[in-house]
């Protein structure tokens, strides 16, 4: 009796003993999982590129530290890891490098245009250089077309801290031939296929930095390219403005907006 009760108990503890090691050993592989397709993912790879940022997965809980070259960097970084499978919560531990333009300065000010411009594939934001001077905003570079260059304009006067653009890019002497693409669209294409939660972190940044739809209560969502917004928008003004923003960022391939008008 005492051998078959001990037997029964040496049974129990090795299979309690197996449980608990292929959990463990599932937890390691999806923190493995969850580190790797952080690092791989289309914003680290294209805007965090340049940063020293450590990722550090545990049970799921995710850690960020190191530093970054703008403020508005730790915001994209942590709303990637956010819509990673399998992140639970996130301690996002990233500093700003130290020595860099104050917050709110011109210098940060023009930093930060540029950066919000490089999320809109119809705009070519690598080519445009951006001054400013006490909220003055001054955009040079070549425009492929008046369009493009009436866009330009229109976001950069909606980004937070703007208070007025003077567009001086130049046009070509004649139009683009047909089926040619802007600097976005080839990022697109070089970039290949973007995961969803890049898209939904830079559709988030983006709302978030333009004073017409920061204030909007707006949840986010991604399903292979298709981007859904929910929420709750002031006007119906501000819930098309935020279709048009999110339209045009990479990745995009169309916009579901759920969004309910107060």
């Amino acid at each position: 009796m005492k051998k078959s009760t001990y037997r029964c108990a040496a049974f129990i503890f090795t299979a309690i003993s197996v449980l608990f090691i292929n959990v463990n050993l599932f937890a390691s592989e999806m923190d493995d999982r969850i580190e790797t397709s952080a690092k791989q993912s289309y914003v680290f790879k294209t805007y965090l590129k340049g940063d020293d940022i450590k990722i550090q997965s545990q049970d799921g809980v995710v850690t960020l530290s190191g530093t970054v070259s703008e403020d508005s960097h730790i915001l994209l970084a942590g709303e990637t890891l956010t819509g990673l499978p399998g992140v639970k919560s996130f301690n996002n531990q990233l500093v700003v490098k130290s020595g860099l333009p104050a917050m709110n300065s011109d210098t940060w000010l023009g930093t930060k245009v540029k950066f919000i411009l490089l999320f809109y594939r119809s705009l070519s934001a690598t080519e445009i250089s951006v001054s400013a001077k006490d909220g003055a905003v001054t955009l040079r570079g070549k425009a492929t077309s008046m369009a493009q260059k009436d866009l330009a304009t229109e976001y950069t006067k909606d980004i937070e801290g703007v208070a007025s653009v003077n567009n001086e890019m130049t046009l070509p002497p004649v139009a683009d031939k047909a089926g040619s693409q802007t600097m976005g669209e080839r990022m697109d294409a070089m970039g290949g296929s973007i995961d969803d939660a890049s898209i939904t972190a830079l559709v988030k940044t983006t709302l978030l930095y333009h004073r017409s739809t920061s204030a909007v209560k707006t949840t986010v969502t991604t399903k292979d390219g298709v981007v859904t917004l929910a929420g709750k928008a002031r006007n119906v003004a501000e819930k098309d403005l935020a279709t048009k923003f999110v339209s045009d960022v990479h990745g995009v391939v169309k916009v579901v907006n759920n969004m309910m008008v107060e």
